[in-house]
């Protein structure tokens, strides 16, 4: 994530990525695991078999890859102690070691399992891969349709706590005319979505395929939603301006002017004349591009290298875990025991779901397909809804986002939450979508 897609910066951290899931087939089409070949969903197949039909998804992890997870956690050979008493050299080995505890006794898989299938899911080929997506529809015949967009390292499991109230919110302090049928697909190479074999999934490529999806569901008017890669496909999206979309909201938006962007790539000082909230605003992004940016540095230039984290389930945790210095020092703390956003189930069912499904290579390229400069402005034409959570990677100024979306139709700066805003704070999160798009209805 960034304004030119490799920025000059000073740190350089390497670590390691994920593989592989396949699809197989039998009387039902079934995603397999590479090397097992053991499924862990199944697809009920189309009567007239057209794979574009949308098939129903159920998720079903086979125990002895649970126990195989469990084995490989117990016999990790874990490195010495950092030689600092922070964060600084990554994530401290207190923190991991807590997490494999938990994670190869306590945690269970099977919970958040149930909680996917108690969902309508489906999958549907679009452009030649199938696409996994989860796709409530309200009760209430007038409710808005909206597709919400993950990102790395999240996935559909970022999305879980906001789907009642959107879809239900009656049920949940909310009117009957704030509800949205909520369409919540995984990225291609994410997930229980297909993996590309081939080159040119990039964000333009997926937005295409969500107008394809929306379109396929049988909406003629809808809003999209998204944070991170969500941002970059959603803002898309707005770029290719279906008649049928109305506007979007994010909670990651690109607004970095030309002056700003500049002096970060080069190491300079801030222009002259900031206000404090785009001086702070500068400070986060320089300590991001100096400190922050080594993941994705490395997924856009060695995907492929990251072969580790396929063999070893603490080194994907501690990969997705050191995305941002605030989530990951709000998720230590979950670690040690505090009441956060997120509990200890919630991190791990996350991690799970990359490790089940063999998906950190493939999940890496979509930074290697990326050519967008990521938090440069697109210029969009449609309505924008933007949602500032302090601890995101930069908190976007009102007058950067208001030159930014020149359709700026609501914004507002939450006083808590960071960079996976509907998973760490749900109610706000809600909140705000519902402000957003009454405009819209």
């Amino acid at each position: 994530m960034q304004n030119d897609p490799l920025p000059q910066v000073q740190s350089r951290r390497r670590f390691i990525g994920v593989a592989a899931a396949t699809v197989a087939a039998a009387s039902l089409s079934r995603l397999a695991f590479a090397e097992s070949n053991q499924s862990i969903t199944e697809v009920s197949p189309a009567a007239s078999g057209d794979r574009t039909a949308i098939r129903k998804l159920r998720v079903h992890v086979p125990e002895t890859q649970l126990t195989d997870l469990r084995r490989r956690i117990k016999a990790t050979r874990w490195p010495e102690r950092e030689t600092v008493t922070d964060a600084s050299q990554g994530v401290q080995l207190a923190t991991m070691q807590k997490l494999a505890r938990y994670w190869s006794t306590d945690y269970d898989w099977r919970k958040v399992e149930a909680r996917l299938n108690a969902l309508p899911q489906y999958v549907t080929e679009i452009d030649g891969l199938d696409i996994h997506f989860i796709h409530v529809r309200s009760h209430n015949k007038d409710a808005l349709p909206m597709i919400v967009t993950h990102g790395w390292p999240g996935s559909i499991i970022e999305q879980l706590k906001i789907i009642g109230p959107l879809t239900n919110p009656t049920a949940h302090g909310g009117n009957a005319s704030d509800a949205f049928d909520i369409v919540i697909p995984s990225l291609p190479g994410y997930g229980f979505s297909g993996k590309p074999t081939t080159t040119g999934w990039d964000p333009q490529r997926i937005a295409r395929a969500w107008v394809v999806l929306m379109k396929r569901l049988g909406y003629t008017r809808y809003v999209a939603q998204g944070g991170d890669w969500g941002n970059a496909v959603t803002e898309q999206m707005a770029l290719l301006a279906p008649p049928e979309l109305l506007a979007i909201h994010t909670n990651m938006p690109a607004t970095v002017p030309d002056d700003i962007a500049n002096a970060l790539k080069y190491g300079n000082p801030a222009p002259a004349g900031l206000s404090p909230d785009e001086q702070h605003a500068f400070e986060q992004l320089d300590y991001f591009y100096k400190h922050g940016l080594g993941y994705a540095q490395e997924m856009a230039n060695r995907p492929q290298t990251l072969y580790g984290i396929e063999d070893s389930p603490i080194g994907l945790a501690a990969w997705m875990l050191d995305h941002d210095a605030a989530s990951q020092a709000m998720i230590a703390r979950v670690f040690d025991g505090q009441q956060e956003g997120l509990s200890r189930d919630d991190v791990l069912d996350n991690v799970t779901l990359y490790w089940v499904t063999n998906t950190g290579i493939s999940s890496a390229r979509l930074y290697w397909e990326n050519k967008l400069n990521f938090f440069a402005p697109k210029h969009l034409a449609i309505p924008v809804a933007v949602s500032v959570f302090p601890d995101e990677i930069y908190a976007a100024p009102k007058s950067w986002t208001e030159k930014a979306y020149p359709k700026l139709m609501h914004y507002n700066r939450l006083p808590k939450g960071g960079h996976f805003a509907a998973w760490e704070q749900p109610q706000a999160f809600t909140e705000e979508v519902r402000a957003s798009f009454r405009t819209v209805r």
